[in-house]
């Protein structure tokens, strides 16, 4: 019972609470719940989240600070849209930070940091391994190892600066990717593009890393622009 009642003081806990519905309604944002440019009605968020307004403007504001919702006067809040003309933009920028922060952390990284990328691989190469449909199932899964293990490898760049900016640039990405996932075959190569990567960060060769991490992540951006046209102007 005192268990229980602990837990139900944490759930209240508005700051809690309050990172919580951030956390959820981001996620909902990246994955396609709310598509681009939709309104974020405040009922219906309440009712999604069952939280109050006070908490839902606060994720809200958090959110329009990293890009993914605007704020239009009078008409409230919306999804932020995406095109083709963002996406290079924000691919170009996020290359280059994933760059520069991979090879630093190449550079200057520990025993911790070599075991951070392998615990990663290992868990993201367990998915990728996987029979196709299986994959599919566990898409979600895989989200999550693949980000961890791209966190791995920058993980000790010595930028907190450029870390920042790198990981809401990675969010940015992310909504690309997921927009075109669902129009997109499943590609069964880049397995080896994350084995390369890996061999090359723990033997040390900081460059190199920079190189395939340059290519793996411009596939991705052509990727997007080939199978999500439909959805962002000036793909064509």
């Amino acid at each position: 019972m005192a268990e229980a009642t602990s837990r139900r003081k944490v759930a209240a806990n508005p700051v809690l609470v309050s990172h919580d519905v951030q956390s959820r309604l981001k996620s909902d944002i990246l994955d396609g719940r709310f598509p681009p440019g939709s309104k974020l009605a405040t009922a219906l968020l309440q009712e999604a989240y069952d939280a109050s307004v006070g908490t839902l403007r606060e994720a809200l504001s958090h959110l329009r600070s990293e890009g993914l919702v605007e704020l239009e006067a009078g008409r409230g809040f919306r999804v932020a849209p995406v095109s083709a003309e963002d996406l290079r933009d924000v691919s170009s920028l996020y290359i280059e930070f994933e760059e520069r922060a991979a090879v630093d952390s190449v550079r200057r990284g520990g025993d911790e940091w070599e075991t951070g990328v392998l615990t990663s691989f290992h868990r993201l190469a367990r998915i990728e391994a996987l029979p196709r449909e299986e994959r599919i199932q566990r898409s979600s899964e895989w989200l999550t190892c693949h980000r961890q293990f791209h966190d791995a490898l920058v993980a000790d760049c010595g930028s907190r600066w450029l870390l920042r900016l790198r990981a809401t640039l990675y969010d940015h990405m992310e909504r690309y990717r997921l927009i075109s996932q669902k129009h997109r075959p499943l590609s069964m190569h880049k397995r080896r593009e994350h084995e390369l990567i890996r061999d090359a960060a723990l033997a040390r060769r900081a460059d190199e890393v920079g190189t395939l991490l340059r290519s793996h992540l411009e596939e991705t951006t052509q990727t997007v622009l080939q199978y999500a046209p439909q959805f962002m102007p000036g793909a064509d």
